[in-house]
């Protein structure tokens, strides 16, 4: 399971607003090789499911996750900062054992 705090929701409905994306697309979430700990994070609109998509929703806003991603972000929570330290989504991955000071890439 992904779950999206209600900070992220309303940052997504935000940009999905002020970008005028067609509430047929949703977030698609992924891992890709790379980054300073070996795998790093990746979000993007998108209004195509694949075969092994996982999907999930939360108040209206559905988050999509490709099933090899999905392997290492099983119970991760997709939470919205607009603090002090910086501005952008953060992912709290149960499943990383490492990650680097930016936070955009772990390992596991």
């Amino acid at each position: 399971m992904i779950e999206i705090s209600p900070k992220a929701v309303k940052q997504i409905k935000t940009v999905m607003t002020d970008e005028s994306i067609s509430s047929d697309y949703f977030l698609r979430v992924g891992v890709k090789g790379g980054g300073c700990s070996g795998l790093s994070y990746y979000l993007d609109f998108d209004s195509e499911e694949r075969a092994g998509d996982k999907i999930f929703e939360e108040d209206g806003v559905r988050v999509v996750v490709d099933g090899k991603s999905f392997l290492y972000l099983n119970g991760t929570e997709l939470d919205f900062s607009d603090g002090l330290n910086g501005k952008g989504f953060q992912f709290i991955n149960p499943n990383a054992s490492r990650t680097c000071g930016c936070g955009e890439s772990f390992g596991v």
